[in-house]
């Protein structure tokens, strides 16, 4: 019998994801992926998959489910999540083994607003367009395009089982999230200088209107010193368009290929899974740095992925105290790659 995962609850948002559906803004497909593309590589890397492999991405809907045909280990990662396994707390980052019948469940903790669950294996899902990303909105990706449901069957191919519970250290994955690092442009000559200071000096709060499309931000408006019209150009993750009433916008995962607001900055990509786990209510601010401190900060991120992982056992195990992942739980790093 196949190693299945099977889906008991879950909430809004929650969703399978891969790395994201590239080569097709130009047509109008969106990349989609994960929120928070660090945690969502941490889980995968945590069990030695791909960092690109399909994850279950999990948001503040929370997640019930439980193994079917075998035993079998996963990796979590991401927010602080209240996470347990047939009633037992775990941390927030951990490789867990699952038994048939175990019942796992995710649910927001402490704070973070997303978790992926990878598994040791591989999620057995057709891809779309060479993506298995779930894009709600056009129902592409995943299992019909749709958010998971009760009832779901995951089969995992190549499904491993070590045996072991281990909690994993994560120090990359606690960001400062009070403070997120933004590119000026490519329309910020359509703000006075004392707006563009504005938007660096004031503080925002995420909006509970924000979802895996774009986060919206509340606090004092912006005024345009030209039109809030442009003539509509490619939208990356993270650009900051400033619409009509003046609040930014902040484009994410599910956004539109193209947008006709300008922007008056652009998130750099090491500060976009800081961005991601912010939920609704939280405070934040924008500082500006060069194109060379982003892509600095972008390689740090990505050198942090080329290491082992440093665990530590939680149940009992054979190992010693230190446990180095990605090498030593089914025979290394699939992938060195990284999602970009």
């Amino acid at each position: 019998m196949t190693v299945a995962l099977r889906i008991l609850s879950a909430g809004r948002g929650v969703t399978l994801q891969d790395a994201g559906r590239f080569g097709y803004l130009r047509f109008g497909v969106s990349w989609a992926g994960p929120m928070d593309s660090l945690a969502h590589a941490t889980a995968n890397h945590c069990v030695g998959a791909s960092h690109r492999a399909t994850a279950l991405e999990i948001s503040a809907g929370a997640l019930e489910a439980t193994v079917e045909g075998g035993a079998l280990s996963i990796g979590l990662a991401g927010g602080a999540f209240d996470i347990r396994l047939d009633g037992r707390r775990l941390p927030p980052s951990v490789v867990a083994h699952v038994e048939p019948s175990s019942i796992l469940s995710v649910r927001p903790g402490r704070d973070g607003a997303w978790c992926y669950l990878a598994v040791a294996g591989r999620i057995d899902t057709p891809p779309v367009m060479g993506s298995a990303a779930t894009h709600t909105r056009t129902g592409l990706g995943g299992i019909d395009g749709r958010e998971l449901r009760p009832g779901d069957l995951l089969p995992i191919a190549g499904a491993v089982a070590t045996g072991q519970t281990l909690e994993i250290e994560t120090p990359h994955l606690q960001r400062r999230s009070e403070r997120i690092r933004i590119v000026l442009g490519p329309q910020e000559d359509y703000f006075a200088p004392d707006q563009i200071e504005g938007f660096l000096s004031r503080s925002w709060s995420v909006s509970s209107r924000s979802d895996r499309m774009a986060y919206l931000l509340d606090g004092d408006p912006l005024a345009h010193e030209k039109s809030f019209n442009i003539v509509s150009d490619g939208i990356a993750m993270g650009a900051v368009q400033i619409p009509g009433d003046g609040r930014p916008i902040v484009l994410m995962a599910d956004r539109q290929p193209t947008g006709g607001y300008p922007k008056i900055a652009t998130v750099i990509g090491a500060d976009l899974g800081a961005l991601a786990q912010l939920r609704p209510g939280a405070q934040l601010h924008f500082a500006a740095v060069t194109l060379p401190e982003a892509i600095e900060a972008r390689r740090v991120q990505q050198e942090t992925l080329q290491r082992p992982l440093v665990s530590r056992p939680l149940l009992r195990t054979e190992f010693s105290s230190e446990f180095l992942l990605g090498q030593d739980l089914i025979g290394g790093v699939a992938d060195e790659g990284w999602p970009h």
